[in-house]
């Protein structure tokens, strides 16, 4: 399996190897990096953008690609994976809500958000194959690998 298939693709962007024009790629990936600028801005632990996206490892073996996405404090109902044209993609909200009580104050804060990842896989990958489960705040899809392509040899004949 290639890595380069792996790429994560954003919110509404192509893939790098859709890419053709050199101009469309560099204000494609001009406005990727002020996107992820964006997403990283303020402290992480307020529920801020930075904070809503889900830190995710991908690991693979001879038999399947594995996804983890730490999403503390999320239900099965709070998130969707989904398959379309090859592009895996994890949606879900997160709410936060704290509170604070004191002799001289009383302070009560609601943080929420959607997040969105996605990720291109190989070319083959059979979406009924694919399975996920959420425990204890860890998401994990696994991925069956496709089978390895065959080459087949076309004899050339003369004309």
């Amino acid at each position: 399996m290639k890595l380069k298939s792996l790429v994560p693709v954003g919110r509404e962007r192509v893939a790098p190897s859709a890419w053709t024009d050199p101009f469309t790629a560099l204000q494609q990936e001009v406005e990727r990096l002020f996107d992820d600028f964006g997403m990283r801005v303020g402290p992480s632990s307020n529920g801020r953008a930075g904070a809503l996206t889900p830190r995710m490892d991908v690991a693979e073996t001879d038999k399947t690609i594995e996804l983890t996405a730490e999403l503390p404090g999320l239900e099965e109902k709070d998130v969707q994976v989904n398959l379309a044209d090859n592009i895996l993609t994890i949606r879900g909200e997160k709410s936060a809500k704290s509170e604070q009580k004191d002799k001289n104050y009383h302070l009560v804060e609601r943080n929420f958000g959607s997040f969105y990842r996605a990720l291109e896989l190989p070319p083959g990958v059979k979406g009924d194959a694919i399975q996920a489960s959420l425990d204890k705040g860890v998401l994990t899809v696994r991925i069956p690998k496709p089978e390895p392509s065959v080459t087949k040899k076309i004899e050339v004949k003369a004309a």
